[in-house]
């Protein structure tokens, strides 16, 4: 299928204004775009027609909910950005420090709770399932907050913070542990003077089943995602008849490709942000500003029924 067959081709961040100006020729559309809409009335004319909605969710609507993104400026974890701990070699190298980091993680999320844009999502796919529809989320974010709020049909791209994965046995199971060892209780501090604790890999959290060293079940730098994952995902993207872009930069591969493919299909695509983003000027809609202001209003229930 065509979006497959391009995944290879647009990886890389680099290629996406070619990407954007090859396939829009293709479809006959000019260079120079207008600026997408931000009417809201007809946004809902067109939500009440689609009966397959795709939400493609991003950092920027966890964000909303206090969850820190370890992106940008201010962005750190002790002097660390998250690319410099969420790799194999980093791993391999200090799995110790790579632990804290994510038991940190772990223990933020216990005191986050979805915002309005998590919940209207989850209670539009009840009220669309009750008339035959539906809605599938797909999601860069690891903190589950999609689950929480009530979504069923979620695709976790780069996996779950509560998950984790035997490096032994390969074993992957659910884990809400708090502390999910003995050993990082009181551990993890965000604050750049902290030392790193050093615990033994012996003390780290260990695999029930064969007694491994469990990692964290998430998507690292320079890691493949779940193929299965990816092709529910490509699914989704080629079969939606509405997407929304929900606090996503569009700049990370290969979700940053699903949107535009869906709008290069002629399907309305409606992103909410707080800026632009390299797709913008593709979509039928932009809304600026909180998710958790404008998503329940492009989903909210019509007041005619």
């Amino acid at each position: 299928m065509l979006l497959k067959s391009l995944f290879g081709t647009f990886f890389k961040h680099r290629y996406e204004r070619l990407y954007f100006n090859n396939m829009a020729k293709q479809v006959g559309i000019h260079k120079e775009l207008s600026r997408p809409s931000s009417d809201m009335a007809a946004l809902r004319n067109e939500v009440k027609k689609a009966r397959h909605i795709l939400i493609l969710s991003g950092a920027g609507i966890s964000a909303e909910s206090g969850v820190p993104t370890f992106r940008g400026a201010g962005g750190y974890w002790r002097q660390y950005q998250a690319q410099d701990l969420a790799t194999p070699d980093a791993f391999a190298k200090n799995p110790s420090l790579v632990w804290e980091f994510y038991h940190h993680r772990r223990e933020v999320m216990n005191s986050k709770t979805p915002n309005p844009a998590h919940f209207a999502i989850a209670e539009y796919e009840k009220r669309l399932e009750n008339v035959g529809g539906k809605v599938v989320v797909v999601t860069q974010n690891i903190d589950e907050l999609h689950k929480v709020a009530g979504t069923n049909n979620l695709f976790e791209l780069h996996g779950s913070l509560f998950k984790t994965k035997c490096t032994s046995c390969g074993e992957i199971k659910e884990n809400r542990d708090s502390p999910i060892c003995e050993a990082l209780r009181n551990k993890g501090a965000p604050d750049a003077g902290n030392p790193d604790a050093r615990i033994p890999i012996k003390d780290l959290p260990k695999c029930t089943s064969c007694g491994g060293l469990l990692r964290p079940h998430v998507i690292w730098f320079g890691e493949n995602l779940d193929e299965n994952v990816l092709s529910a995902a490509f699914a989704e993207v080629e079969s939606c008849d509405m997407c929304f872009v929900i606090g996503t930069s569009s700049v990370v591969y290969p979700a940053a490709m699903f949107a535009p493919q869906v709008a290069l299909r002629g399907v309305t695509v409606a992103e909410f942000n707080l800026e632009d983003t390299p797709g913008t000027r593709h979509f039928k809609y932009h809304f600026c500003g909180p998710a958790g202001v404008f998503v329940p209003q492009a989903l909210a229930e019509d007041d005619s029924n």
